[in-house]
């Protein structure tokens, strides 16, 4: 899909709902300048071409009882189409995989688990994840501190 062409006030939209997407129509078009009609039409157009691709809600994982984040280094035995295809649909229906990468370089898959501690994530590691076929090895990193996370993408 091609990079779409948005003007400074799409871009000043896209930055206020990613930093509050409950902000009412009205209190959007205050602060981008535009009547509350254009304003609606511009975000249903970034909407429907996919610009925006949903709303949700921003859940802090210490408050949910997930404080333990892994980033795990997948290598498979081979690469061909149809492991990728299974292993890619498998790890799509674990709810503690947050994130998944098909990688270059040495390892072919990094993942981020979330759990709520050590004996939880040997039970996934144990129970799912090395019983998946086609995995030659697996290397676990347990993060220590949170310097930085966002989902707001840089739109200026």
């Amino acid at each position: 899909m091609p990079t779409a062409k948005l003007d400074p006030i799409d871009r000043k939209i896209l930055n206020l709902l990613q930093a509050d997407g409950r902000m009412s129509i009205n209190d959007l078009a205050t602060q981008v300048g535009l009547s509350p009609s254009p304003c609606l039409r511009r975000v249903r157009l970034l909407e429907k071409a996919g610009i925006i691709n949903r709303y949700v809600a921003v859940l802090d994982q210490r408050a949910v009882g997930l404080p333990v984040s892994v980033f795990i280094s997948i290598k498979l035995d081979k690469q061909r189409e149809e492991m990728l295809e299974r292993f890619g649909k498998t790890i799509s229906r674990w709810p503690e995989v947050l994130e998944c990468y098909l990688m270059t370089g040495q390892r072919d898959y990094l993942l981020r688990v979330v759990v709520p501690d050590l004996p939880s994530y040997e039970r996934f590691l144990k129970t799912k994840l090395t019983r998946l076929d086609g995995i030659a090895s697996i290397e676990s990193s347990f993060a220590l501190e949170q310097v930085k996370y966002t989902n707001v993408l840089p739109v200026e």
